[in-house]
């Protein structure tokens, strides 16, 4: 066995395989697109910049929680007041219990507290000397 560097590996070649019926339609039709450029796939990722307004937030949340589906599940949506962030929490139907919410309370005072505080130094800490 030898170990070639990469430079000099050989290029790999094709796998040879049958063309059946649906494997040969999925390779022309693989073949005939063009890989995406870098500016195409960055364009794609961010998309566009189009921010719901709080009001349109408020109305998906509210859509949400009236579905079935997040009812049968236990889930419940918000926005919380202070961070303007979605909130959801996964619920005990039995208990009404809060089992687990995302962003958690700790993480939601953390952002509440770095957002008031940007300017200030010590974001977390509140100590004189």
């Amino acid at each position: 066995m030898t170990i070639d560097t990469i430079g000099s590996a050989p290029q790999a070649r094709p796998v040879d395989r049958p063309a059946s019926a649906a494997g040969g339609e999925v390779a022309a039709h693989g073949a005939a697109r063009a890989p995406a450029t870098a500016v195409d796939t960055v364009a794609a990722v961010k998309g566009p910049a189009n921010v719901p307004t709080l009001d349109q937030v408020n109305q998906a949340v509210a859509q949400l929680n009236k579905s079935a589906q997040a009812k049968s599940q236990g889930l419940e949506f918000s926005v919380d007041t202070d961070t303007k962030r979605t909130v959801v929490k996964v619920i005990d139907q039995t208990t009404k219990e809060v089992l687990r919410q995302i962003p958690s309370p700790e993480a939601l005072e953390i952002a509440k507290s770095l957002e008031s505080k940007s300017g200030a130094s010590g974001l977390l800490i509140q100590q004189t000397a």
